[in-house]
Order: structure tokens, then sequence, then C-alpha cells
């Protein structure tokens, strides 16, 4: 009879089976190949999943290993989380949790026995509250009530601290140890609400509104301890997240452990690992400002004392500069003297080295001065020679001059007209020297040597007969 499994090469003959089998015969399996072979089968046909269920037979090994029971109300499964996995769970199991497993189906091939090997584990229902955390903080974010620029500053001296917890908290017991002994002094005001519960989140929100309304504290604190995230619901609450935003006064959010975050945690204007931690927070030690103010009370008495120094030595000094009016006026008067002595050298002394330099100035002139009396002889001597000179010269030119003179009238024109001659002149004013010059019926002036007359030419002859 052929079967599908003489086809699966899951299903081939292993190293483990018979070596006397027939080729034809049907294969003969050890159990630990079968078990080996199931183990891959049920690996391949179911890969990680999550998977709900109920602790029961929790163990926890000596090796960090965890062994336990999963179940339901029909059905059970066993279930190991090997140590690597179960460092990172966040929380130990107990009996009747009900939690959720990641886990990957096989076959514990030593027992043969079915079962899971969990990857990862979270309370149930965590899945789906978490989906929720995410949803709220993206819408709240969206909103701008996360934004760093709405984050208020702490108050640097908190002389009273409000607290929004349940009176029976431990939470509440620890932040009043923490504030008693780091800041006995500051007041404190509790505003109640319950931290969990039905209805917790809106308490909470009350609280908050109440403490901003009165506005009777500088500093609020919300807190709560641990707890699963279905016990931190009520500070993921919108409501709780406005009131905090919403609030007059600086808000410290303190919920639950160092790994737990909440909307509160980010609406808050500072987040705290732990209830205890926003304590520490909120108040600045007794011890450091009494450090602080002696450190400061040093510096102010070492600032006084030396401000009276400086002040001791300026009086001694104005002391040693007072003096009685009679000797003042006999220190003035001593100065006015020697101020008039000053004055008056100041005044003398430049004359006296002015009439020094002109002493040596007239010195110098005195020797450097000529001889006016030989200059004044040699200058009248000068001037007779130069007078005969010039008489000598003067007489010569006018014979000279009276000699061309006469050379001067024998040659001018109008004594030549006095002794019977005429000049002849066209009607252009030209001297006629030639009969070429005239033509017949021409007008010509005759310049006389006593006037000129005009002549009328009949007929001209170019030679003397």
């Amino acid at each position: 009879m052929h079967t599908d499994f003489d086809q699966d090469p899951l299903f081939a003959p292993p190293s483990g089976a018979s070596p006397g089998a027939s080729p034809g015969a049907p294969p003969v399996l050890t159990v630990s190949a079968l078990n080996a072979q199931v183990a891959r089968l049920l690996e391949r046909s179911f890969p990680l999943t999550w998977i709900s269920g109920e602790i029961s037979n929790f163990t926890r090994a000596s090796s960090g290993h965890w062994y336990f029971t999963l179940k339901d109300d029909a059905a059970q499964v066993r279930a190991v989380m090997f140590r690597g996995r179960a460092q990172y769970a966040g929380f130990i199991p107990r009996e009747g949790d009900k939690v959720e497993v990641r886990a990957l189906v096989t076959l514990y091939g030593a027992r043969g026995d079915y079962q899971i090997n969990v990857e990862a584990i979270r309370r149930a229902g965590v899945g789906a509250l978490y989906e929720a955390f995410l949803r709220l903080k993206e819408k709240l974010g969206a909103q701008g009530l996360f934004d760093r620029e709405r984050k208020r500053p702490l108050p640097l001296f908190t002389r009273s601290i409000g607290i929004v917890t349940s009176p029976q908290a431990a939470a509440l017991r620890d932040v009043l140890s923490a504030l008693k002994r780091r800041a006995p002094h500051v007041r404190i005001v509790l505003y109640p609400a319950p931290v969990q519960g039905q209805g917790a989140a809106d308490r909470i929100a009350g609280a908050i509104q109440t403490a901003s309304r009165r506005a009777e504290v500088d500093l609020l604190l919300v807190c709560r301890g641990g707890g699963s995230i279905e016990d931190l619901w009520s500070f993921n609450e919108e409501v709780v997240a406005h009131a905090i935003a919403n609030c007059a006064m600086p808000v410290i959010s303190g919920v639950g452990h160092e790994t737990d975050f909440t909307i509160a945690d980010f609406a808050a204007d500072l987040r705290a690992a732990t209830p205890t931690a926003a304590a520490e927070l909120a108040a600045t030690p007794r011890a450091d400002w009494i450090a602080s103010l002696s450190a400061d009370a040093g510096d102010l008495r070492r600032a006084m004392r030396h401000t009276l120094n400086d002040a001791h030595q300026s009086l001694d000094n104005w002391q040693r500069r007072l003096l009685s009016p009679s000797a003042r006026i006999g220190h003035q008067r001593l100065e006015l003297v020697a101020l008039s002595t000053a004055l008056t050298h100041a005044l003398r002394a430049p004359v006296q080295r002015q009439a020094y330099a002109l002493a040596q100035l007239r010195a110098r002139w005195a020797s450097q001065r000529p001889d006016l009396r030989a200059l004044r002889a040699e200058i009248a001597s000068q001037q007779r020679r130069t007078a005969g000179s010039l008489a000598n010269q003067l007489g010569q030119k006018r014979n000279a001059l009276g000699a061309l003179a006469s050379q001067l009238d024998l040659l001018n024109p109008q004594r030549t007209l006095e002794r019977g001659y005429a000049i002849v002149q066209d009607t252009k004013g030209k001297v006629v020297r030639s009969p070429l010059q005239i033509k017949p019926n021409e007008v010509l002036t005759v310049r006389l040597a006593e006037g000129s007359a005009e002549v009328g030419v009949a007929s001209v002859q170019t030679q003397l007969e």
C-alpha cells in the first residue's frame, strides 16, 4: 500500500533506521528520530504566535529557566522560558496569573512531551492597553500637551508641597518620610484620591484641579507605587493629563518604578522614577540650605568687615587732613606769599632775559655797523664826478643834435618847395614822377610851398621839345 509518507522527505529513512530493513519495506524509526521529526514538523507548522492562558505549576530553576503550565478551562500545555528570555520579562509570574506568551510550538524529545518554548511574556490584556496608551500619547502629543516649551521650572525655594495620592498608599509614606528627612520645614498638603479602580482617574483629576484652584502650595506631586499596567491605568487617562497640564503650579509625576511610564509622566513638568525620587526632586535638603546660608553669612560678614575697615581707613585719612580754621588760614597765607613770589619772579625773569638779549643784539649791531661819514664823502665825490661827466656828455650830444638838425633842414621838402619847386599828385594821392603816369584830361593836385592847386591836363608830352 502506497502512502504519502513514502514521498515526504521529512519521513525519509533516517540514520537511526534499522540497517537490516529491506529496500521495499516501510522505514523503521528510532524513538529519537521520531520525536525529532515530529518536533520539526510542529515548529514548521506553527510559527511564533501569541497564546493566552493561566499560569500553573510555576517553577524557577536554579539555572534561571522558568517551567510552568499554561491552561484554560478546557486544556493545558507545558511551557518553558529559558533564562536568556526570562531576564527580559519585566515581572515574575505567580500562580493564577493571566498572561499572554509569544511561543514556538515544539516537542521535548527526551520525554516525548509536547510543549511550547516561550520567547516573550506579558500580562493578559497588556497588548490592548499598550495600544490604547500609544494612541492617547500620540493624540495628546499632537495637541502640544507634551511640548518642552510648556514645561515650567521648579521653584528655587519650596515652602509648601501638595501631594495627590491615596492616604493608604505606601507611596505616601515614602514621600512623607523622604520630605521629613530632607526638608522638615516644608508644609505638606494632602489632596486624597484613589489611585486605581473604577472612577479613579476622575478623582485624581479632581484633586489636581482642587489644588490648582486653591493655589496654596508651591509645587504638586502626583504619585503612587509600582504595579501592573492595569494598576497604573488611572494615570493614563486623558482627563488626568489635561488636569496636570492646566495646573496653576508646577507638577512632578512619580508613578510606578523606574521602568514604568504613564501619560501623566509626559504631561507633568518633571518626571521622577519613583515617588521617593519625586520627593527628593521637590525640595532641596534643609542641610543644603543651611550650608548655603552659612556660606552666604560668612561672605556677608567678610564683606561687611572689609567695608568697615575701608571706612575706618578713610576716616583716619580725613582726620589727618582736617585742620583748625586759623591753621588753615595761616597755611593758605603761606601759599599766597609763595604764589606772589612765584608770580613776581615769573614777571621779572622774562623782562630780564629780553633786556639781556637786547643788549647782545645792540653790541652785535654796533660791531657790524658801517662808517657812514666815509661813505657819505665817497658818495659826494661820486656825485660830483657823475655831474661833470653828464654835463660834458650833454654838451657833446647838443652839438651833434645841432649838426643833425642842420642836415635835416637841408633835406626838408618844404625848403625845396620854398625854392620854387612843386609836388604833383594824382587823384589817388600818389606822387607823379613820369609823364607816362598822366592821362589827358586828368585832374592833378599840385602842392606848393604855401598851399595846393588842382590842375587839368590838356595833353601829355613824354619828351621835352
